[in-house]
């Protein structure tokens, strides 16, 4: 079967470094390249399912396994073992049920978790599973969804069958692909910020996947305002037309407290997504829109550091939160059902345009000026 494998040298920044625990990807591999290969048909274990994938997302992380840094480095900033296959959105068909598994059949559509966590540490036992100590990440650590077939334990994946009283095969199979980052929008506002009151003025950083699914999550949960920022006008159109009720472009001269203030009637915001990875320049703006006890949930990861004002944090009361991953706590589960019930107005939306697999490193090409929503790759058109 075909799939496009991702390869680099590994050449550690630290001594140490074990490439078989999945570390730091931009602390050790260097000068990636990537290829469609030919891979060997999976072998079914009797707790997976073998799924024909369909569609696969491009995402951010691909990104940065993709580009690097000035010395050749990735800028993936999470655990990464290469070469592997790469992608981690993806939904598919199963073709064939391992014997253990049940509550799926052969023809089920599905999508899948892509935090593997194990089940047996402590984390996972004490109900963390994103925070696992054994995990693996689909697509960084072991290989994903960018090829024609994949195994995959039945606990990770989730049906969409229902999907198909609201929408088409074809538009199921796609916006089963959003599931997984609009879940990872969904664990920082709701599981690890413990949510927000209705009412609530809400900013969002960065409007890609994650955010774009962060401002249809906070404008369904009540936000009374959403303010999308980013510096691609393409993006915060496509923010607007799925909630945002304002849009704001870092490029812009006028000053964004100012608008901020105005907007909110000196108050600021009560809650603010970071889904940019840019802590350098979001930390600053976000310090000084916060309101007396907001939050800042923070999604993107950071290639650098970024100085936090404690005197502020203290007196205003506010808290930061981190957060990573989709798994657990009924967050599949609820997005999925929030689309079913048309809770999540124009998701579709998301997804900007869709490409053979032939064409994938044109996408990961158009990906890099950082324009479209979601692009995905169709794992059988020819």
């Amino acid at each position: 079967m075909k799939a496009l494998l991702a390869e680099a040298t590994w050449t550690p920044k630290k001594q140490n470094l074990n490439k078989n625990l999945g570390v730091v990807g931009s602390l050790a591999w260097k000068d990636p390249q990537f290829k469609i290969v030919d891979k060997s048909f999976p072998i079914l274990r009797h707790d997976e399912l073998l799924v024909r994938v369909k569609y696969c997302g491009v995402c951010g992380s691909d990104i940065h396994v993709y580009e690097t840094d000035k010395e050749g480095y990735i800028l993936f900033s999470g655990p990464t073992k290469l070469p592997v296959v790469l992608g981690h959105e993806l939904s598919g068909e199963i073709v064939e049920v391992g014997k253990e598994v049940k509550g799926f059949c052969q023809g089920d559509i599905i999508t899948t978790e892509s935090i593997l966590w194990c089940g047996h540490c402590t984390p996972c036992r004490t109900g963390m599973p994103n925070q696992c100590e054994n995990v693996e990440l689909l697509g960084l650590t072991v290989d994903g969804g960018f090829a024609e077939y994949i195994t995959l334990k039945a606990k990770y994946c989730w049906k969409l069958n229902h999907l198909q009283e609201r929408y088409s095969f074809e538009e199921v199979c796609k916006i089963g692909t959003l599931i997984e980052p609009i879940g990872c929008a969904y664990n920082g506002i709701f599981i690890s910020g413990n949510g927000f009151l209705p009412g609530a003025f809400a900013i969002v950083y960065g409007v890609g996947a994650i955010g774009l699914g962060a401002v249809m999550l906070l404008k369904a949960a009540g936000a009374a305002v959403v303010i999308a920022v980013d510096s691609i006008e393409e993006r915060l159109n496509l923010a607007k037309s799925m909630g945002a009720d304002y849009a704001y472009n870092i490029a812009s001269t006028n000053d964004f407290s100012e608008m901020v203030q105005e907007i909110t009637g000196g108050w600021g915001a009560d809650i603010q997504v970071e889904a940019a990875g840019a802590a350098k320049y979001t930390i600053p703006m976000m310090e000084r829109n916060i309101a007396k006890r907001g939050k800042i949930i923070y999604l993107g990861r950071a290639e650098s550091e970024a100085f936090i004002d404690l005197n502020s944090l203290v007196s205003g009361a506010h808290t930061i939160v981190g957060s990573r991953g989709h798994s657990g706590y009924g967050i599949f589960n609820n997005v999925i059902t929030m689309i079913h019930k048309g809770k999540l107005c124009g998701v579709e939306k998301l997804v900007t345009s869709s490409l053979p697999f032939k064409d994938i490193l044109n996408a990961f090409e158009s990906s890099r000026s950082r324009k479209d929503g979601k692009i995905l790759i169709n794992m059988h058109s020819v």
